[in-house]
């Protein structure tokens, strides 16, 4: 939140309240890692991740254990794989969403 300007400088001055962290452009490039590492952890443990996730491992392992013996055999294993490449992708994507939604 935005609460004044600075005297003197153009840039406005930034209130965090304690706990939590400054995510202005000047922050040191640590933090902003970390929290997009935790971000990540977070969405990674959320149920429907979780589950989306499982249930696309699950898919991709039965179609292997019943074998690839016909052409809807591929489709299957290449519509689970896409699912677990979008949860993964979802999950990378996380730094760009919170520097999006930072911005004004």
């Amino acid at each position: 939140m935005l609460t004044a300007y600075d005297q003197g400088t153009a840039n406005p001055t930034r209130t965090v309240p304690p706990g939590e962290t400054s995510t202005t452009n000047n922050a040191a490039p640590k933090q902003g890692a970390s929290a997009a590492r935790k971000s990540r952890l977070a969405r990674a443990l959320n149920v429907e991740w979780l589950g989306q996730t499982v249930a696309s491992l699950c898919w991709i392992a039965s179609v292997f254990s019943y074998g690839i013996s016909a052409t809807g055999d591929w489709l299957q294993l290449c519509a689970a794989s896409a699912w677990l490449l979008a949860n993964m992708a979802s999950i990378v994507t996380v730094e760009s969403d919170e520097r999006s939604a930072d911005s004004p």
